[in-house]
């Protein structure tokens, strides 16, 4: 997993007013924790990291003016902008090399199953512990051939070297079914409402009639 390098200022103002005057100038706030460090408030460059966290459990190289060495992290959390999408503050995650942590990682579904059936994904990513510094980018699931009525579980899933998961084995992540049927009504079905709606619209007419 390749590390994407940022350079970070600290962050001495603090408050809704002061994250505001960061984002319009074009910087995004945001924390470093983890090993006992105490909390430390940067700014980072908001373009740049908008586009790196796209990536899912991207690694970050992260450079920090005052500070000797760089720090590895992984954002843990992102709030963005309902509307826009834009970064408004991350919360990042000090990892080590070799040390393993808590992500999620997509499921990939490749191939095609039996003609005419469903495949219904009922997992679509699964909770592992990898290396900090070999965070599978997927895990790939083949249902090429599979039939109605087969399925996979999580202990069908074939995981990278390095990465376990806690997650019960028999734990559903694809079900190949029959597509749902759409019931139609028959021709004798409509004709027969068509009918009811005739004797309901003369019914309507002789009352009406009676009336005057």
């Amino acid at each position: 997993m390749a590390e994407h390098k940022l350079t970070a200022t600290k962050r001495t103002e603090f408050g809704k007013g002061a994250s505001r005057r960061l984002r319009r100038a074009g910087e995004v706030p945001a924390v470093l924790y983890g090993h006992g460090t105490d909390p430390l408030h940067i700014s980072l460059p908001g373009r740049e990291t908008f586009l790196l966290l796209r990536q899912a459990n991207v690694l970050l190289d992260i450079s920090v003016e005052g500070e000797k060495q760089p720090f590895l992290a992984l954002p843990k959390q992102v709030q963005r902008d309902v509307i826009t999408g834009f970064l408004e503050h991350i919360d990042l995650l000090i990892v080590k090399a070799g040390e393993k942590v808590a992500v999620d990682v997509a499921i990939l579904v490749t191939g095609e199953a039996e003609r005419g059936s469903m495949v219904n994904h009922e997992l679509n990513s699964l909770a592992v512990l990898a290396p900090a510094t070999d965070i599978p980018n997927s895990i790939e699931v083949s249902v090429e051939g599979l039939a109605i009525g087969d399925h996979i579980t999580v202990a069908d899933l074939k995981l990278p070297e390095g990465v376990e998961t806690h997650v019960e084995p028999e734990t559903l992540v694809i079900n190949v079914t029959n597509p749902p049927v759409v019931e139609l009504e028959t021709e004798e079905g409509d004709e027969a409402a068509e009918g009811e709606a005739d004797e309901a619209a003369e019914g309507d007419e002789e009352s009406s009639e009676d009336s005057e």
